[in-house]
This record gives C-alpha cells, structure tokens and sequence, in this order.
C-alpha cells in the first residue's frame, strides 16, 4: 500500500485523507496503547491514546519529521500518560536497577559481569528459523510475552518488534537506560527459557 512510504502518508493525513487516518489506526494504535497501559495502566491507556490522537492532529502540520513518525507518535501517547499520572496524583514505580540486576545474578543465570552462567542450551534444529517456525514454540512464546509485565512486554515490543533505539524508548516511557536495559535482558531472558524449555521437551 502506498501508505507505508512515511512521506506519503504524512501528506494525507494533513490533507484530511481518510483512508490515511484509518491506515495510521491500525497500524500505530497497538503499540500506542502498550505505551499508555506501561505508563498509566490499563484501566486509563484508551482514554490517554484517543486524547494522543487529537494532539496528534492538532500537532501533525508542525511535525518536522526530525525522528520517524511512530517515534513521534509514541512520544506524544507517553507525555500525554506522563501528564495523565500526574493529574491523577498516581506514582508507578519500576524498581531500581540495582535491584533488578540482584535478582538477575542471584538466579544463576548471569555472572557479576552479565555473561551466561551456564552458557544456553545448544539449539538441536538446524537453525534458529526452524525453531521458530514451530507453531508449538510460537504459542509457547506468545504465552511468555503475555507473562511478562506490562513494561517488559514494552521495551520488548518498541526495542525487539518496532526496532526503536534504546534512547528514544526512555523518552517515551521516562525511565533511565540503566533500568530500560535491565528490563529488556529480563524479558528476552524469559523468552529464551521458553525456547530451551520447547528444546529440552
């Protein structure tokens, strides 16, 4: 579809194009919406993206396209849940780094300088391909993301599904890069279990 070039696009939203709207929805809303729920929550993240979406139009003819339009998108869903939270007089908490990296040293999976201890099982598929080809193993790692917390499951999607740089993650979500970090290997950590777990069955 000719919307996928970002340029395209931008043009015909500013010129009230509907099918452009109905294209940015769908393609944008999921990952807006589990920026809003890690920053405010469940309860509040429909409200937070549907006001996002009339900043957005409002906002869309002073774009200057200095990042990528999702980018932009996903900054403007995380100060409108950041102005929300405050509004609110509700406080979220993500835990320290410090804290996180403990609990991921003391499970033996990590040494004191974040290397595997042990190394991960070796994959017995011909490749990582095959193995993900699995319908069995693509359940397993769905059921796993949908274990994570919500803002595990974030980072995860922005960072290893949207390909977002670490940096504009922690201005969208307004957390440091120490936990963001911390967050992410602790996500994909839990995936990887999921594959050795189908490996080893």
């Amino acid at each position: 579809m000719y919307f996928q070039k970002e340029d395209v696009l931008i043009e015909k939203l500013l010129s009230g194009d509907e099918s452009a709207y109905r294209y940015a929805v769908k393609t944008f809303q999921p990952i807006m919406l589990q920026v809003a729920k890690a920053i405010i929550g469940e309860a509040l993240a429909d409200e937070v993206v549907q006001e996002s979406w009339i900043s957005v139009v409002r906002a869309l003819p002073k774009f200057e396209k200095r990042s990528s339009l999702k980018t932009w998108l996903l900054r403007i869903v995380g100060n409108s849940a950041k102005s929300r939270l405050r509004k609110e007089s509700r406080s979220t908490s993500y835990g320290s780094a410090e804290d996180m990296e403990i609990s991921l040293f003391n499970h033996g999976r990590f040494d004191k300088n974040g290397n595997w201890s042990p190394p991960p099982a070796r994959w017995t598929s011909a490749s990582p391909e095959a193995i993900l080809a699995s319908d069995q193993l693509k359940h397993k790692l769905w059921t796993a993301i949908g274990r994570l917390s919500q803002i595990q499951q974030t980072i995860l999607t922005m960072r290893d599904m949207e390909g977002l740089e670490m940096n504009e993650i922690c201005k969208i979500l307004h957390i440091n890069e120490s936990n963001s970090r911390v967050l992410l290997h602790r996500a994909r950590t839990k995936l990887w279990q999921a594959i050795e777990k189908h490996e080893n069955t």
